[in-house]
């Protein structure tokens, strides 16, 4: 039992050791701008908008700031080197962040990007034209367009790849925490706030591959193919009493009117109304077709361009360097923190655990106090009532005809 214990605490040691994180980032530290650069040739000066460093309006710990947009309208960009390069391989990539949206945000990106490029990588003309291997995150505009982009590269087709399924996100004003998981077998998992959301095979949620079979395209559906269910009843036959009226009759009841005068009018004409007695069109009842064979299917023959890939997975074959947000919002206030790529599944967990699940409720507690102290302040800043306003929706004639209902007294 002794021995079994110490294997078990050394191969969990092998097991830290082993993993590895390629970027930790929690803004704790007022050197971040050197670690992060802001795009200086992505857009005009006057469009881009500066980040903030700050824990925000509320939160769980003071001291646990992170990067907040803070002007309306504007293009936000910055990005940062990996320690070193994630280079896809033998274990999970794992991509993790947290997001607060304290704006109550209407239009505007909240994506990171995990980028390729190794030292051609231009951090000062970083933007939305700038390849990427990975982008990951909330994007909301609107009521109806709400998600969290999973958007992965494929080096086969050299072409991005949006997930079929949109994944859904938060909207509220606390943080949340995203995490995307690639594994190794070409699966992926995407959490939020530690809780799985969306998880499948690669090649079942993104187009991957070629589709496995096609239709035929030398099959043609015969031309004597019955695929009509119902047809007219050929032996129904119109009934005899059955008269053809029009649907609008001229009013019978309609009298020309006595100013009416032709030269001047025109001929006068009784408006049109609805005939009582119309009846439709007739048409003979339907029946089942007797010669129906169904509906015809396009048979499919195996695709010869399918092909698999084992390799859906190495979205870093030449390895990852950087990783970056360049985004749009209208209403300014999202604020990042806590970015960390890494191989471990279980080191994301815990970091997330020491960071975004440490703070959570002390954050929730400081906002419900913020949300009844701003209603406190709306409730005192409005005026006090006054007679006209008890009075406004009262009509005074309506009390025509009162006095006999309520006596004479009234």
């Amino acid at each position: 039992m002794k021995f079994s214990a110490l294997a078990l605490i050394a191969v969990t040691c092998i097991s830290s050791v082993s993993a590895e994180f390629f970027i930790t980032e929690n803004f704790n530290d007022d050197n971040w701008t050197s670690r992060w650069s802001e795009p200086t040739s992505w857009k005009p000066k006057e469009e881009m908008g500066a980040w903030k460093h700050t824990a925000g309006e509320w939160f769980g710990d003071a001291d646990d700031k992170g990067i907040q947009t803070s002007e309306d309208a504007r293009f936000y960009g910055i990005s940062a080197k990996l320690d070193k390069p994630f280079v896809s391989g033998d274990k999970p990539l794992v991509i993790q962040y947290s997001v607060k949206h304290e704006q109550n945000l209407d239009c505007g990106g909240a994506y990171l990007k995990l980028i390729p490029g190794g030292d051609a990588f231009d951090a000062a003309t970083f933007g939305g034209d700038t390849p990427y291997a990975v982008m990951f995150g909330p994007d909301v505009c609107g009521t109806s367009n709400k998600k969290t982009h999973v958007i992965l590269h494929d080096h086969e087709k050299k072409d991005n790849l949006l997930i079929k399924n949109e994944v859904a996100t938060e909207t509220d004003d606390l943080t949340h925490l995203y995490t995307l998981i690639i594994n190794t077998d070409n699966t992926f998992e995407v959490l939020i706030d530690g809780k799985s959301v969306r998880k499948g095979a690669l090649d079942e949620q993104f187009d991957f591959l070629a589709p496995k079979s096609i239709p035929d395209p030398d099959a043609k559906k015969p031309e004597d193919w019955i695929d009509a269910a119902r047809i007219a009843d050929p032996e129904s036959k119109k009934p005899d009493d059955f008269d053809d009226q029009p649907e609008d009759i001229p009013d019978p009841d309609a009298k020309k009117p006595e100013d009416w005068d032709d030269e001047d009018d025109g001929e006068w004409e009784p408006p049109m109304i609805d005939n009582p007695d119309f009846k439709g069109e007739w048409k003979a009842p339907m029946i089942e077709n007797p010669d129906f064979k169904g509906k015809w299917e396009h048979p499919k023959i195996d695709n010869p361009e399918y092909k698999e890939n084992e390799n859906m997975y190495k979205v870093c074959k030449d390895g990852c360097t950087h990783v970056g947000f360049e985004i749009w919002q209208v209403k300014t206030g999202t604020l990042f923190d806590d970015i960390i790529v890494t191989d471990s599944v279980e080191e994301a967990k815990e970091y997330g655990e020491k960071t975004f699940f440490k703070n959570k409720e002390g954050e929730k507690k400081m906002y419900d106090e913020h949300m009844e102290k701003k209603r406190a302040e709306e409730a005192a800043s409005m005026p006090e009532p006054t007679d006209d306003d008890y009075m406004g929706d009262f009509n005074m004639d309506g009390m025509d005809g009162m006095d006999g209902m309520m006596g004479d007294e009234f």
